[in-house]
C-alpha cells in the first residue's frame, strides 16, 4: 500500500521518535534506518539492557520494537501522524537473536478511516536471519 502524499523524511521519523513515545520505549534508542515505497525499517541497537541470559534479544523489546515501528509506519502512510492504539499484537517468535543489532521493517496492509492492519517482520542487521513475526491491528482516533 503506496502513499499518496509528499514523501516523510527520514528526520521527520526519527523527531516523531523523540517526541511521541514514553521514555522507556526512546530508552530502546531505535534509529530510522530506511523509508521505502510501503514500509519503514528501523535498527534497534543490541545492548545488554535488553538481552537476557546468552545474550539473546528479549521478546519484550522486539515487541516494543515492532509496536512502535508500526506507528511511524502509519506515519509514513498518513503523511502525518494519527493519534492511534493497538487492539492487537500478534508475534512469533522464530529463532533467537543474539551479537547483533536487529532491523524491524513495518507495512500498512490497509489502512481506512477508523482501522489500520499492518505487519511487522525483525531481521538480524548482520545475517539477514528472520527472527520475529507480527500482525498488527489499530484503532485511528
Amino acid at each position: 500500500m503506496t502513499p499518496s502524499h509528499p514523501p516523510v523524511s527520514r528526520d521527520t521519523l526519527q523527531q516523531a521518535l523523540a517526541e511521541l513515545f514514553a521514555p522507556w520505549v526512546q530508552a530502546l534508542n531505535l534509529r530510522v534506518e530506511r523509508i521505502d515505497a510501503d514500509s519503514v525499517t528501523l535498527r534497534l541497537p543490541q545492548s545488554e539492557q535488553l538481552s537476557r541470559v546468552g545474550g539473546m534479544l528479549c521478546g519484550q523489546a522486539m515487541m516494543a520494537a515492532a509496536d512502535t515501528a508500526m506507528v511511524l509506519a502509519l506515519i509514513h502512510h498518513f503523511g502525518q501522524f494519527r493519534p492511534c492504539s493497538t487492539v492487537q499484537l500478534s508475534s512469533s517468535f522464530m529463532k533467537p537473536l543474539s551479537g547483533q543489532d536487529a532491523l524491524v521493517t513495518a507495512r500498512v496492509l490497509r489502512a481506512g478511516k477508523a482501522m489500520a492492519f499492518g505487519e511487522i517482520d525483525l531481521a538480524g542487521a548482520d545475517d539477514g536471519q528472520r527472527v520475529f513475526r507480527a500482525s498488527t491491528t489499530y484503532a485511528l482516533m
